[in-house]
């Protein structure tokens, strides 16, 4: 390892955050959250907190967790809690120790309950909306993250082609689902990015359709949306094959789909505003007659979450950062027929963008 990266893992998550609070006018960061506390942490628990202010950083956690997180969390001074002084109590000391007026929450994630709380107990505490602040931190991947994306997504691969073998006539959605899942852990997943969706027929013109016991039938087009976390970190792919043979309709709708998401990504770069990329997509399905069937956006970011910002779509007027992660997957869904979905996960370069993926994206019929 160079001397260069050496530096810059030597600056923990704790650091990076607290190298922010001044320039957003914050004098502490609370973090309760399980996704930004593991970005901050690279400890996952179902429980914890961290207080970060600009010279020190607090990781407050049970005992369940404690020995664990001796052995996982640097750069941060971990505290036990307990019935009679829980969380919340803690902090409260370590602002009013701190002198902390300015206090930074995750309003994205916080409930009316934990705020209300966090009001009585921080007294003389401005809390203080900063979720954006990790938001910002977390666009841009570093080095050891997308390795973790990438070992996901080789996993999710190989379930994949093992999946291609599996399945046949008469095996239905959720055989094949469980299918995927199962072998995604064989191969060393922690656990799902999300439920799998796994839908053909006219069930795949739903983008976000559930497993049914519908078996497969000649003629169907299969769509597969999966993934898994490896490291803390999320894959995410879709693939759309076809069971037996495909009519002239079905073969130029996958061909459209392909094409638009090819577009999209030859789009996409640093600094690239959001919707341009998804424009591009959407004018190649519209050109072919199918703009009314494409309604989502052609993608968003991921990483320690399967869905964060920024994204690709028409709701997104603001440029996306060199470094960013994000999905391809334009679709057309006809209703009551069928649908396409392809999707790929890329990387956003200065001047273009490359897929970390090696499935390939040709059409596939099984027989």
């Amino acid at each position: 390892m160079d001397c260069e990266k050496e530096m810059q893992k030597a600056m923990s998550r704790f650091q990076k955050i607290a190298a922010q609070l001044e320039a957003n006018s914050l004098d502490a960061m609370l973090i309760t959250s399980a996704p930004n506390r593991f970005y901050a942490a690279g400890f996952a628990s179902s429980d914890g907190t961290a207080v970060i202010t600009r010279d020190g950083s607090y990781f407050l956690i049970d005992c369940r967790y404690i020995e664990a997180a001796q052995k996982a969390v640097s750069d941060a001074d971990i505290r036990l809690t307990t019935a009679e002084k829980p969380a919340a109590e803690q902090a409260a000391e370590l602002l009013k120790a701190r002198g902390i007026k300015r206090l930074g929450f995750e309003e994205s994630y916080a409930t009316v309950k934990e705020y209300n709380r966090w009001q009585e107990k921080f007294e003389g505490c401005e809390l203080v909306p900063a979720a954006q602040m990790l938001a910002d931190l977390r666009m841009i991947k570093e080095p050891e993250e997308l390795e973790s994306m990438t070992a996901a997504q080789r996993i999710a691969e190989k379930a994949l082609t093992e999946a291609l073998e599996f399945i046949k006539p008469g095996r239905t959605e959720q055989e094949i689902a469980a299918f995927l899942q199962y072998r995604m852990l064989l191969h060393g997943a922690k656990k799902m990015s999300f439920d799998p969706i796994v839908v053909a027929g006219p069930n795949s013109s739903m983008p976000h359709g559930v497993p049914t016991a519908r078996p497969l039938a000649d003629g169907d087009f299969l769509t597969m949306d999966f993934g898994c976390i490896y490291n803390g970190y999320c894959s995410d792919m879709t693939r759309t094959v076809a069971i037996g043979h495909v009519t002239e309709e079905m073969e130029k709708v996958y061909a459209t789909v392909l094409e638009a998401q090819l577009a999209g990504i030859a789009a996409a770069h640093g600094g690239v505003i959001g919707k341009t990329v998804h424009e591009a997509a959407a004018k190649v399905i519209a050109d072919a007659g199918y703009g009314e069937y494409f309604g989502h956006g052609f993608g968003h970011s991921l990483g320690v979450e399967v869905h964060e910002n920024p994204r690709f779509s028409t709701l997104n007027d603001k440029p996306v950062p060199a470094g960013a992660v994000l999905s391809a997957e334009p679709g057309i869904y006809l209703p009551g027929q069928f649908g396409v979905r392809i999707e790929d996960v890329i990387i956003v370069g200065g001047t273009e963008s490359k897929s970390i993926m090696e499935a390939s994206k040709e059409l596939l019929i099984l027989r």
